[in-house]
């Protein structure tokens, strides 16, 4: 297990450096040895986000959901792509996920005030 969660921080913390192919690579090693690796695919997601593959990055979004549905992190995530992508009520089906979740999250509260 040691080594899916080495390949996961080094992703992350190389995504945060803006080396995403670098930080796909790792995450894809946790895929290819986990695939129902719920943060795996978030962490996918996030960087197809990043580098502008919004369809992409909405189908591992969703994946994330999808394996983990009391994730916060995926929903918010899936919900903020949705809403950037100006599909409102995806995401507002999201957001309102969140709060079913954490009734307290601050960023699902804000984001559904512009709906």
């Amino acid at each position: 297990m040691g080594n899916i969660d080495g390949h996961l921080q080094r992703g992350i913390a190389l995504k945060v450096e803006g080396q995403y192919e670098e930080a796909l690579a790792e995450f894809q090693q946790v895929i290819c040895q986990d695939g129902c690796h719920a943060e795996a695919h978030r962490q996918i997601g996030l960087v197809f986000g990043f580098q502008g593959l919004f369809d992409e990055s909405i189908v591992e979004l969703k994946s994330a959901v999808e394996l983990e549905p009391a994730s916060v992190a995926a929903r918010n995530d899936l919900a903020m792509t949705y809403a950037m992508l100006g599909m409102y009520e995806e995401a507002k089906a999201e957001f309102l996920a969140v709060l079913e979740l954490d009734p307290a999250n601050d960023q699902a509260k804000k984001q559904l005030a512009y709906f």
